[in-house]
């Protein structure tokens, strides 16, 4: 019997589709029942009250704490809640700022995407309503995400996909590969992404460093245009890897006609006719929605809407398309959403009412939904989503509005 049989997966949640609108669905009230009236997760004395980086993963709708030290590391298949808590600079005396982040893996089920939107929200209730959201999908890391971790690492599998049963059965003849690249659009800090990829030898670039685990030996496959970064890091990670076992490593650079052998390993040898040595791939996921999110930026001019129950009646209305933003024009009273291409912030008045605001990420993802369905090529979807609060805007969203 193949370790896979028997096995009955969860439907795979399409990053597409809006977690967000399940909020008072059938699976809203699951999740409540299952809540019942408090969430440990959050009752644990630190939440709210010290500042530092804390996360859980979402399983059978309950909020696990992941473990310290497999911070930076996710799985595909999962969705996760990160939170970060941090003191403002000289002035103890004030309350912490917070920042949640819910991450959803490419194949995350939708069960838990919609738990992990609803657990978010519950989140910033706890924490009395102040603190910025952050939706991240996998492969598009907004900057604010990516600086958390001094490296991040994103593997196949998840808890819903029975990874850690295969994962027990499989056999000592393993094939892992990795692609160890550094974030885009992030500066001389930014943090390196470890990615497993499919293991092919069509999975190699010359922009990046890949490791290939093959079981009894490691090799280290150096792409012509990679960094000296990647290169350390692609170290670190392989001496993390022999930590738990003994095998041999070895290193090979593009430039050697022996980093032939890497790809042979992939099969590419079984391509006959195919000169595989000058068809490696240019680009890498992450730069490619990069390149989407800045071109959605460049084509589409900023916008911002009202979302306002004044009149009796939900109303969302174009305030203003085109041309400069400003602080002030926004309304305490209603919630607003910043489209600036790259990005879709929410801004929640003080004096918004209730209605506005637990309707805001249910708003925000049916719009992103409405720009995909006219630009049904591009990566929109997937741009990051925000959400402020009025006296608590981030520092990122203050430079995406004139004072």
């Amino acid at each position: 019997m193949a370790p896979h049989d028997g096995l009955v997966h969860p439907e795979q949640y399409d990053l597409k589709d809006s977690n967000v609108e399940l909020i008072n669905s059938s699976l809203d009230h699951r999740v409540k029942h299952a809540s019942a009236a408090t969430e440990p997760a959050w009752n644990n004395g630190a939440i709210g009250s010290q500042a530092g980086l804390f996360i859980w993963r979402i399983e059978d709708f309950e909020v696990i704490p992941w473990p310290k030290e497999r911070y930076g590391e996710f799985y595909d298949g999962d969705s996760y809640i990160v939170l970060h808590s941090t003191k403002i600079e000289n002035e103890d005396d004030k309350p912490l700022r917070h920042n949640i982040f819910f991450w959803l893996g490419s194949k995350t089920t939708q069960d838990e995407a919609g738990t992990a939107a609803y657990k978010t929200v519950e989140l910033d209730e706890f924490l009395n309503g102040a603190a910025t959201q952050h939706r991240e999908v996998q492969g598009y890391p907004s900057e604010e995400f990516t600086a958390l971790f001094r490296r991040i690492t994103i593997r196949a599998g998840g808890v819903a996909s029975g990874f850690t049963h295969v994962e027990e059965e499989m056999p000592k003849e393993v094939t892992t590969l990795l692609r160890v690249f550094k974030s885009p659009g992030g500066g001389r800090g930014a943090p390196i992404i470890v990615y497993e990829v499919e293991p092919t030898w069509r999975s190699l670039d010359d922009d990046d460093v890949f490791v290939l685990d093959k079981g009894e030996k490691i090799w280290v496959w150096q792409g012509k245009n990679c960094s000296p970064m990647e290169k350390a890091m692609a170290a670190q990670v392989v001496s993390d890897m022999t930590l738990a076992k003994h095998v041999d490593v070895e290193v090979l650079s593009r430039h050697e006609s022996r980093s032939r052998i890497v790809v042979d390993l992939l099969g590419g040898k079984d391509d006959e006719g195919v000169d595989v040595t000058s068809t490696f791939k240019a680009a890498r996921p992450v730069s490619q929605a990069k390149r989407a999110l800045e071109s959605s930026d460049g084509d589409r001019p900023r916008k911002l809407f009202r979302l306002s129950d004044a009149s009796g009646e939900l109303e969302f209305d174009l305030v203003k398309e085109g041309g400069k933003v400003r602080k002030s024009d926004f309304d305490g009273n209603d919630v607003f959403l910043y489209d600036v291409g790259s990005r879709l912030w929410v801004w929640q008045g003080l004096g918004a009412s209730q209605r506005e605001k637990a309707l805001w990420i249910k708003v925000a993802q049916a719009y992103v939904r409405r720009i995909q369905s006219q630009e049904s090529e591009s990566d929109v979807y997937s741009v990051p989503i925000s959400k402020v609060v009025q006296d608590y805007e981030s520092p990122s969203f203050l430079k995406a509005v004139d004072v």
